[in-house]
């Protein structure tokens, strides 16, 4: 991809339209702005919740690409609502602890240790994405399901877990790095335990019927080569 130039694309006379999950948001929007600056190509980029994103395009909202966790975007191809052959895996990303800023620090250090920091917590929170399914059936299989039911704080679309910890609504908040690293008024405490650790895969892909398909394809390429890695760990994800 290096020494591209606004030449090698139609980069001016096409801005590129695409939806997120919020997970993504930060990550994208660095990439997008690299991705101008390398080519003078204008990309748009909405982020939403994942849940939203999803009923979006299958509604028929245009897009040109659509970057969600790779297993929801499969789904998406499945139903025809992505270019097949299209998708591509571009970054992983971790589920971490969080608490507001100040508070004592819960021990994390291995699977029971967790089950006791949430048992013990007056009130906690977990996204709606991919890592609050998994959180949800960690709880199931350990048996306190019912029980915490009641302290369970459920973020309005949109709304990072992180700033509900930091307002102080939410004790102890489960969130993917990503959208915690930038988040005042909390400390991440860090990631789960390798035992119970929840990664997700975000992919990126092009729309069915996208108005720009070439460009949409070229610049998914560059978000998963080698030159988009920084971006991704500055921004609390790993490369593929």
């Amino acid at each position: 991809m290096a020494g591209m130039s606004s030449s090698s694309i139609n980069a001016a006379s096409t801005a590129l339209r695409g939806i997120s999950s919020m997970a993504t948001r930060l990550l994208l929007a660095e990439l997008a702005a690299d991705w101008q600056a390398r080519t003078g190509q204008v990309v748009e980029i909405e982020s939403v919740g994942g849940v939203d994103a999803a009923r979006r395009v299958q509604a028929g909202e245009a897009f040109d690409l659509v970057f969600l966790a790779a297993d929801a975007l499969a789904k998406l191809e499945a139903a025809a609502c992505i270019e097949p052959g299209t998708r591509v895996n571009l970054a992983v990303s971790g589920t971490s602890v969080t608490v507001p800023a100040g508070a004592a620090l819960p021990d994390i250090g291995s699977e029971d240790a967790v089950r006791e920091a949430v048992l013990a917590a007056p009130s906690l929170s977990y996204s709606t994405g991919p890592s609050g399914v998994a959180l949800s059936r960690l709880f199931e299989r350990w048996g306190i399901a019912e029980q915490i039911q009641s302290r369970i704080v459920t973020p309005p679309p949109g709304t990072p877990v992180g700033s509900l910890v930091a307002q102080g609504q939410v004790a102890l908040g489960f969130q993917q790095l990503s959208e915690l690293i930038h988040v005042p008024g909390i400390t991440i405490v860090g990631p789960l335990p390798s035992a119970i650790a929840i990664d997700t895969v975000f992919a990126g892909a092009v729309r069915q019927g996208a108005a720009h398909p070439a460009q949409a394809r070229t610049l998914l390429a560059f978000m998963a080569s080698p030159e988009a890695a920084a971006a991704k760990r500055r921004q609390g994800m790993q490369p593929v």
